[in-house]
């Protein structure tokens, strides 16, 4: 019916979801997130909010909370694997958003959506809880989707944003396999109270950075979280045999420091400083050849899951919701198609670009000692430079 205010589905409260139903809220169309999970808790770890996020949040109203417990490091610190001494540092902070134009935080990503599902709820949002996605079917006049609990839910435009293990995505583009990188990351928090000081090394938790450690075959990013109580790192090293691809599987920590012995003693404190450890095996997929089909769209890691290597997973997923809210922001039940194709044609381009370029970036943060590592440390004292593209971006201001 021409005129009538388009109605919005939301699979998934991660940060993806929330924030393309707060967008859409900001935008006066009728967006209703729905989550499997009975209740929104603290899962996972950190996650690094780029400029290019973090200036979208700030237009969605969620910067003045998120301060109240994200970082703001004040240098990028790249460290030898061996005896950690520094050997390239970035000054961050002011002199990062002076580059780039918004800060560069780094938050647990509980605490990220915590702020988005309150943001989403003060522009009028509900999040709908213990609806796990059953089925889904469409038909000219809008979606109909049926939850495991037997309710049911009708919209004009679904919208997945239900993460790597997408049941939408399969309803979009069906069926794909999971492309494995033969390799696996240690996540943790460590306590700052366990965490020595060790200022010869550049390692001081009470001066926020991001502390890189690349080395042969296997590498370590950590950095606060929490309001800087924690420090949260990523240890990633060569493992064809687990294929456990889950953020929350656990494992023993001595494993994480067996696997790093022979590195210097940041490196072998940061593991050994927590009580429980998780063990993600990194898998992405192939980039899609499209993201929507009829009124159906998908949005984040449902669309282009990506390793991790450039900290961009959850930057990508903001991006996403904002231009989806404003390609869907005043059109009507008629115009859907249209709308979800400029959604795509938008933003298919850059997701694919930054979910090969992370397959890539891994390698340069393991080569071996010699030529390749001079060759990777002439790399990295240009990278602002290199990443411009990235935390420069303004999706809703392209260059």
């Amino acid at each position: 019916m021409a005129g009538r205010p388009l109605s919005v589905a939301v699979v998934g409260a991660g940060i993806g979801g929330l924030a393309v139903g707060t967008a859409l809220r900001l935008r006066g169309v009728d967006a209703r997130v729905y989550e499997q999970a009975t209740a929104l808790t603290s899962v996972g770890a950190g996650i690094a909010v780029g400029a290019n996020g973090s200036r979208l949040l700030a237009r969605l109203g969620a910067t003045e909370r998120l301060e109240e417990t994200a970082v703001r490091p004040e240098r990028a610190q790249f460290h030898r694997w061996a005896d950690g001494t520094p050997f390239c540092s970035h000054e961050m902070g002011a002199h990062y958003e002076s580059l780039f134009g918004a800060p560069f935080y780094t938050v647990h990503r509980g605490d990220l959506q915590r702020v988005l599902r309150d943001t989403y709820v003060a522009a009028g949002g509900e999040v709908l809880l213990g609806r796990a996605c059953a089925g889904v079917a469409q038909d000219a006049d809008g979606v109909e989707l049926s939850f495991r609990d037997g309710s049911t839910a009708r919209a004009d435009v679904l919208i997945g944003a239900d993460g790597v293990h997408s049941a939408i995505r399969t309803t979009v583009a069906g069926p794909d396999t999971a492309v494995f990188s033969g390799t696996s990351g240690f996540r943790g928090l460590a306590p700052v109270d366990r965490l020595p000081r060790v200022p010869e090394l550049g390692f001081d938790p009470a001066r926020p950075a991001l502390w890189l450690f690349p080395g042969p075959g296997r590498h370590l990013i950590s950095y606060p979280v929490s309001g800087g109580r924690l420090v949260n790192f990523l240890a990633v090293i060569p493992d064809p045999g687990w294929t456990l691809e889950s953020w929350v599987a656990e494992d023993d920590p001595a494993n994480a420091v067996a696997a790093f012995a022979g590195w210097n003693p940041v490196v072998t404190a940061l593991l050994g400083a927590v009580d429980e450890i998780s063990r993600w095996a990194l898998y992405d997929r192939e980039p899609l050849a499209h993201w929507s089909f009829g009124r159906i769209t998908l949005l984040g890691d449902a669309a282009h899951p990506m390793l991790p290597h450039h900290g961009q997973g959850g930057n990508q997923a903001i991006e996403d919701a904002i231009v989806l809210a404003n390609c869907l922001a005043g059109a009507e039940p008629g115009d859907v198609a249209a709308a979800l194709r400029a959604y795509e044609s938008a933003r298919r381009p850059r997701a694919r670009q930054l979910q090969l370029g992370s397959r890539r970036n891994g390698e340069c943060f393991q080569v071996p000692d010699g030529p390749a590592t001079e060759e990777r440390d002439r790399r990295l004292a240009t990278l602002p430079d290199q990443l411009a593209f990235i935390h420069g971006h303004d999706v809703e201001h392209p260059v």
